[in-house]
């Protein structure tokens, strides 16, 4: 019987075998943790929702409480969880790359807190998503299976972290397509033939963890959009220069703190987070509080209601929305923009559908995508997001072109949002050195 199963044995504990192995059971890990994150935000929302049912006065001591607990917790204990999470994540590929440490950007410490804080600010109503946090996360829990290869020379960190961070993606929109994407467009910029096997393999293996687990559903629904391609030519070019101009205005608006740092208030920001973070959960309980809770949370529920349901919104659902997620953002909670943005445009798109002989679908996917690329400066990866709720194909040029026009539009107005991000990351890590916490702290400090 031994000299039978010799051959497998010898075969499965090679240096390559146990390479994959090791990539594939990481991979597995981190599907099943997006999924997880996935659950408890959904469980995080639905909670908020539940407690302040009919006690709409319990949101301006709630969201400004939990916030400001989330903020003291993130700054005391957990730093680098704050944000987003793919600005850390590209900043941590380049560092990696350059041979810098890379602990206070993605680590154990920080995926678990980017969960557990990021649940917690969900459940406080902060106009916040989960995919860019689920990149950070997954891109963590791929670099530190880097330690376990065989060989740890064969495949580099920042192929780990790239491959993580593209698998976040593809698990928490559960579009493997919009991972490579992003991987391309945003993460790493150009895919090695090293590269491109941990890359495909990770996303691929995400991608099923999340369809096994959650089943192969639709992130905010199905869009029944048809257009004919010619009806469609003034939307897709007005609505790509709206999309652009206001998605290039919110982007601008996002990178005030970094580009104004010694403007007084951000200046009081930095001397007092927590009270800042304070003052932001009340602008974003007010707004909530205001519209009816139409900007409360991530998007998911409201979204899915236009999409889904046909529900007219008020024409302040898309402002409200827009300036509670930029709260959300400057109070310095661990959360990602990518979920609040698609709901500002649906919800944009909802409210001019009326101006066009189209129908109200075609309107919502153009603008979703629209303002999304226009935000991020991603419009493939925001093209192919949308792409994967649309029933007719016949929609595809649409969206890459309304994309592409948000995009070159939002260029003209300023930088890419994640990518000047990722420099003032990169920039302070430059500057740090890693205390026995993995945080990283000022080399003045020191």
């Amino acid at each position: 019987m031994k000299q039978l199963f010799a051959p497998l044995r010898r075969r499965f504990t090679t240096a390559r075998w146990r390479t994959r192995l090791t990539l594939w059971i990481a991979a597995t890990v981190a599907g099943l943790c997006v999924v997880m994150f996935a659950r408890l935000a959904d469980l995080a929302l639905a909670l908020f929702a539940q407690v302040t049912a009919g006690r709409g006065w319990l949101t301006l001591l709630l969201t400004p409480a939990l916030g400001m607990l989330v903020v003291f917790l993130t700054r005391r204990y957990f730093p680098g969880s704050e944000g987003s999470g793919i600005p850390q994540v590209i900043a941590a590929t380049r560092l990696s790359a350059a041979g810098k440490p890379v602990g206070g950007l993605i680590s154990l410490r920080i995926a678990l807190a980017k969960v557990g804080l990021g649940t917690l600010a969900l459940s406080g109503g902060f106009s916040a998503g989960r995919e860019g946090p689920s990149v950070q996360v997954a891109a963590s829990l791929m670099h530190a299976a880097h330690r376990f290869l065989p060989n740890n020379r064969v495949v580099r960190v920042q192929d780990m972290i790239l491959a993580g961070g593209a698998a976040g993606i593809a698990a928490a929109f559960n579009t493997p397509l919009a991972g490579i994407a992003f991987a391309v467009e945003e993460l790493g910029r150009k895919l090695e033939t090293r590269t491109s096997g941990i890359l495909l393999s990770t996303i691929i293996l995400c991608g099923m963890i999340s369809i096994g687990v959650q089943g192969d559903y639709n992130y905010f629904g199905r869009l029944n959009a048809v257009a004919d391609s010619r009806a469609i030519i003034l939307p897709v070019l007005t609505l790509g220069l709206l999309c652009g101009l206001l998605g290039g205005l919110f982007s601008l608006l996002l990178l005030l703190p970094q580009r104004y740092g010694h403007h007084a208030l951000w200046r009081w920001r930095a001397a007092h987070p927590v009270w800042f973070a304070g003052i932001c959960g009340l602008v974003v309980a007010s707004l909530g509080w205001a519209t009816g809770g139409l900007s409360f949370g991530s998007g998911y529920g409201v979204t899915n209601d236009i999409i889904n349901h046909g529900q007219s919104i008020p024409w302040y659902s898309a402002p409200a929305r827009f300036m509670a997620t930029l709260a959300t953002y400057f109070s310095g909670i661990p959360g990602g923009i990518f979920a609040p943005s698609l709901a500002v445009g649906a919800a944009l798109g909802g409210n001019v559908a009326q101006l066009f002989d189209l129908g109200a679908q075609p309107i919502i996917a153009l603008c979703m995508a629209g303002f999304l690329a226009a935000v991020t400066q991603s419009p493939i990866t925001s093209a192919i997001i949308v792409m994967e709720m649309i029933d007719s194909h016949g929609m595809v040029i649409s969206l890459m072109a309304v994309a592409l026009i948000a995009k070159a539009v939002s260029s003209r107005l300023g930088p890419e949002l994640y990518q000047q991000l990722a420099l003032g990351y990169w920039r302070r890590a430059q500057q740090s050195v890693p205390d026995s916490t993995g945080a990283l702290t000022s080399k003045r400090a020191k």
